[in-house]
């Protein structure tokens, strides 16, 4: 068996296209572009990549970008303080505050000083809550990229056997319950669970996000698996995923490169988060299941 190629980068460039075109209808209604502020403390190399890309992909998509970039010795109080402006300016629809922060600042409190309404990266226990208790709210990027290739991979997910490794509260946690409302039998492992391969090869949908190059065996899979490798590890034959991929792809039905897998789809959900979120603050209807 050769497995399929989960084309991530494909997908997200539809959903960017779709994104863009429901922007423009929300600027020909509301009167302004959706806004998406981003928050980058300190020059971090991979940091000011990320925000750059960012920058770019919300203006293609027909929204405005409104980058804030901090001297990495800037304080808590001064840090704290843009964040409120940020919260109280009826342009900005999202706030993404970039990871990580400097050693000697408090990430945590800047996190919840976020208006969970503009919490377009879903981190928020406000949107955590939201999101277990079954109500709406603003989930987290990575995760909501890897159901959306799900679903299209798999079309209904209902009594499927998911296997989630990795606990964190920005993939796992989120991952489980989003599988979990799409009415899948979740499994959430960790470094911890006993027999960890035996609960991978009995799983129907495999989401890796651990942390470790080639963690995941293909030997662990059971056959014809749909494997979600969210991992993205700097090794010296480069880029490389938490699933050993030769060998997984040897045995799953389908599975996501590293990279142009998952990793194209967290920018292009974090769009779809903005775009939801000015909607909602404009009172305006939109069709999320077709973007």
């Amino acid at each position: 068996m050769t497995a399929e190629i989960i084309d991530g980068k494909a997908f997200a460039a539809g959903l960017r296209a779709r994104v863009g075109d429901a922007a423009a209808a929300f600027e020909a209604q509301a009167g302004r572009k959706a806004g998406l502020a981003v928050v980058l403390v300190g020059e971090d190399p991979a940091s000011a990549v990320y925000v750059r890309s960012k920058g770019k992909a919300t203006i293609a998509a027909n929204m405005a970008s409104f980058e804030h970039r901090l001297p990495a010795d800037t304080g808590q109080d001064s840090l704290i303080a843009l964040v409120d402006r940020l919260n109280a300016d009826p342009a900005v629809d999202g706030i993404l505050v970039q990871l990580p922060l400097p050693a000697h600042l408090d990430e945590q409190e800047v996190l919840l000083r976020i208006d969970p309404d503009k919490d377009v990266d879903g981190f928020h226990p406000v949107n955590a809550g939201r999101l277990a208790t079954g109500m709406e709210g603003f989930v987290p990027c990575t995760p909501l990229g890897c159901l959306m290739l799900l679903k299209d991979q798999l079309g209904d997910l209902s009594g499927k056997d998911a296997v989630v490794i990795g606990r964190s509260n920005i993939v796992g946690k989120p991952m489980a319950a989003l599988l979990t409302a799409a009415s899948a039998t979740v499994t959430l492992a960790h470094s911890r669970t006993k027999d960890l391969p035996g609960h991978v090869s009995r799983a129907d949908i495999v989401v890796a996000a651990v942390g470790r190059a080639g963690f995941v065996k293909g030997e662990w899979l059971k056959p014809g698996a749909t494997v979600i490798d969210v991992g993205i590890n700097r090794t010296d034959n480069g880029l490389t995923g938490d699933v050993e991929f030769d060998s997984a792809a040897s045995v799953a039905g389908a599975i996501t490169p590293v990279p142009g897998g998952v990793g194209p789809m967290t920018i292009a959900c974090l769009l779809r988060n903005t775009l939801v979120a000015a909607h909602r603050r404009e009172g305006l209807q939109l069709d999320q299941a077709a973007l």
